[in-house]
Formats: C-alpha cells, sequence, structure tokens
C-alpha cells in the first residue's frame, strides 16, 4: 500500500488538500501557472504560500497609557493603589501589568543609585571605535562589557563612534586601569576616547499622555 503524500501550506493547514498517489522515490512535484502537480499523475495541490507576516505589537489602550504614566511618576505604587486610582479591580489592575511587563513594554523598575555612596566618586563615557566591524568582536563587546562592575551603560551608536560605555570608578587610576585592561584591549578595537561626566540631570522621561 502507497502512502499519500499531502502537501499544505506554510502553516500546516492541509484542509482541502488533495494529496499525491504512486509517485516514485525521489520525485517532487512542480509547479506550473502557480499550481503545484504530481509529475507522475499530475493531480494538482493547493500552490505552497509564505507564512503570515509577524504580528505587530498591540497597541496601548487609554488604560495601559494610564498605568504607565502613574508608575513612571512613581515605580514602587501598590496595585491596589493603582486600581484605585484608575477605577479598576486590583486581579485586573495587576493582570494589566503584568501583560505590559511580558510585552517588553516595561522593561524594569530598579532603584536609581548614587555611585559615589558606593565609592565610585568619578563617573565618564568612554567612546570606543572599532575596525572591520566584525560581527563576533562587536557582539561579544557588547555582551562581556555590559556585565562587568562598573558599567552602568552601554549605547550602540552611529557616526564615528560604535559603542558609548557609561563607567563609574573610585578615581582617575581606577577609571584608566578599567579602560586600559578592559575596553581597549579587546579584539577589533581601534579607539577608546575618555569624557568625564562633571553633573548629571536627570531629564523629565517620556510624554505619556494618560488621556
Amino acid at each position: 500500500m502507497k502512502i499519500p503524500r499531502v502537501w499544505g501550506n506554510s502553516s500546516g493547514d492541509t484542509s482541502g488538500v488533495r494529496p499525491y498517489y504512486g509517485a516514485k522515490h525521489g520525485q517532487q512535484p512542480v509547479s506550473l501557472g502557480g499550481v503545484t502537480r504530481n509529475p507522475q499523475h499530475g493531480i494538482p495541490a493547493r500552490h505552497l504560500t509564505p507564512g503570515p507576516p509577524p504580528r505587530p505589537r498591540p497597541a496601548l489602550d487609554d488604560i495601559d497609557r494610564a498605568l504607565l504614566h502613574l508608575l513612571g511618576e512613581d515605580g514602587r505604587r501598590p496595585v491596589a493603589d493603582l486600581a484605585r486610582r484608575l477605577g479598576l479591580a486590583e486581579s485586573t489592575c495587576a493582570g494589566r501589568v503584568r501583560a505590559l511587563r511580558e510585552r517588553g513594554v516595561i522593561r524594569g523598575i530598579h532603584a536609581d543609585v548614587d555611585p559615589a555612596a558606593l565609592g565610585a566618586h568619578i563617573e565618564a563615557m568612554v567612546a570606543i571605535r572599532f575596525s572591520g566591524h566584525v560581527r563576533a568582536n562587536v557582539e561579544s563587546f557588547r555582551d562581556e562589557v555590559a556585565r562587568m562592575p562598573g558599567v552602568l551603560a552601554i549605547h550602540n551608536t552611529s557616526g564615528a563612534t560604535d559603542y558609548l560605555v557609561h563607567v563609574a570608578a573610585a578615581g582617575s587610576d581606577a577609571l584608566r586601569d578599567f579602560v586600559l585592561d578592559h575596553l581597549a584591549n579587546r579584539p577589533g578595537v581601534v579607539h577608546a576616547e575618555t569624557s568625564l561626566i562633571f553633573e548629571t540631570t536627570r531629564g523629565a522621561g517620556l510624554a505619556i499622555d494618560p488621556r
């Protein structure tokens, strides 16, 4: 008994698809005018089509925006307070916040610690430039440097600089050693320029219309 070969679309749907019977081993269907046919019997089947395009991220509704506005003001607000302000049940409000986190809209809530309080009295922005832009070198730099103690942020940028690394150190000697030992000597790096940060003023953040 010969097992029928069934062709479906890219999503695996075989409904309404006519199977092929009796194709010899190694034979492949051929496409004629957008219809796939068995080379031996010529029985048509549905033409294979590309899968659906990626789904866009769901749009934020008014409740989502109101939650982001309140959490942007104070990320420590308890769910009970959020629910009371928005007129929602606590379970509904908690589910909304959880969904925003799972969708990547809320990327995290953390304490803004003063580096000087931990002995890191100097902050600097180190501009890094690569030669050749070998993907392995660029990506390993990003992944490994971001995990180093003292690195506050790392930004991949356009223009003459490939990365801006925001670092904090105990003093000028510690900063110099960090740049030489952990940044400037890495594969592919041809230039490292350090700029001291004298003062940082936090901005107002994103303008979120609570509607």
